[in-house]
């Protein structure tokens, strides 16, 4: 059996991969007079890699640039780098540019988010069986959004609604819950990952990249205890939250600390019926990327069975940006079954997806 063979037979799931759509090509998509605003105007917020802290080239591999466009925009590079190397089952797209489109005046909102969608199915989708795709939503218009996950939720390709971790307000706020019913009710996750308005509520505006990177792990709690705290899971019952790109060993502390307070304090949150931690470990979902990674790699498996939510976590390579993980040496120190259950069989149980 050669190489690629066996890699296909692994039949590994990406679930972090950014796709961009070119300015052009969105704007091509936009009905006025949402087009002439873009074209003049552009967007409140600024995209990520414009936003200080920031390492060289917006945080993208050097060679993900394709002759002409943006890191990502290219499929074939998207195949060439990832899906085709790597004999990859599946890949989820997370466009992060949707992040602040959905925070625009609503109705603008909407039609960018609609533009972002039709580009990801007509470019991405159409001609690459092996990708599936968030839907993006004008987060802060929930009856909007609604509209456009019920729109999108029909096409199997799409597999999750995408909500930023930087939003107006936290995403426990009750105002968003319109969007979590129509997730529920359409089947699919929400996968909140970091970025949108950044506020930096959890820990502040960092001086320095590396103090912005070792701490994703840090806002990604507080979006989590917000949504437990706050009776999601009370109110949508039938909700799965993603979180991508956030870490993952804070959870099985952050989840003993909740239970212990709310032994205390539990009269302060009556919506609440369980244990926090009941919650948690029935509602999240992680990805991989990045990952905290010990000194010595074998304690990491034991950080992760700490958890109690090894069947919840899913690989996640982050292509295109610089510390991209690769399918071929991430997670080795880790148990075989265990590896495989991360590499694959959880992100198949979650999508529904079906095998190669």
């Amino acid at each position: 059996m050669t190489i690629a063979h066996a890699r296909q037979r692994t039949a590994v799931v990406d679930a972090d991969i950014h796709p961009s759509i070119p300015a052009g090509a969105l704007a091509a998509r936009l009905p006025e007079p949402w087009r002439r605003r873009f074209e003049t105007f552009g967007t409140r917020i600024a995209p990520p890699p414009a936003i200080y802290p920031r390492v060289r080239n917006g945080g993208m591999r050097l060679d993900s640039f394709p002759a002409n466009g943006i890191p990502g925009s290219d499929l074939q590079l998207v195949r060439d780098q990832v899906l085709d190397a790597f004999g990859i089952g599946y890949g989820v797209l997370i466009p992060l540019q949707s992040h602040s489109y959905g925070a625009e005046q609503p109705e603008f909102a909407q039609a960018l988010c609609r533009a972002l969608n039709e580009a990801l199915r007509e470019e991405f989708l159409d001609p690459e069986p092996r990708l599936v795709s968030s839907i993006c939503i004008p987060h802060e218009a929930p009856e909007l959004a609604v509209e456009e996950i019920e729109r999108y939720a029909e096409d199997p390709r799409f597999v999750q609604v995408l909500f930023p971790g930087g939003a107006e307000t936290y995403l426990g706020h009750q105002k968003y819950l319109p969007i979590y019913r129509a997730a529920a009710r359409a089947g699919l996750p929400v996968a909140v990952h970091l970025g949108g308005i950044e506020q930096h509520r959890a820990d502040g505006w960092p001086s320095f990249y590396l103090e912005h990177h070792c701490w994703f792990g840090n806002s990604m709690a507080m979006t989590a205890a917000n949504l437990v705290i706050e009776g999601v899971f009370e109110e949508v019952p039938d909700l799965q939250v993603v979180l991508v790109e956030g870490g993952i060993t804070w959870s099985g502390p952050l989840m003993w600390s909740m239970d212990q307070a709310h032994s205390l304090l539990g009269d302060d949150v009556p919506k609440l019926r369980r244990k926090p931690s009941e919650y948690f470990r029935e509602h999240f979902w992680f990805s991989t990327q990045p990952i905290e990674e010990p000194g010595d790699p074998r304690q990491l498996a034991w950080a992760l069975r700490q958890t109690g939510m090894v069947d919840r976590i899913m690989f996640a390579t982050d292509y295109p940006h610089w510390d991209f993980d690769s399918p071929d040496t991430a997670l080795r120190a880790l148990p075989k079954d265990l590896r495989q259950q991360i590499m694959s069989e959880n992100a198949y149980h979650l999508y529904g997806l079906e095998r190669p």
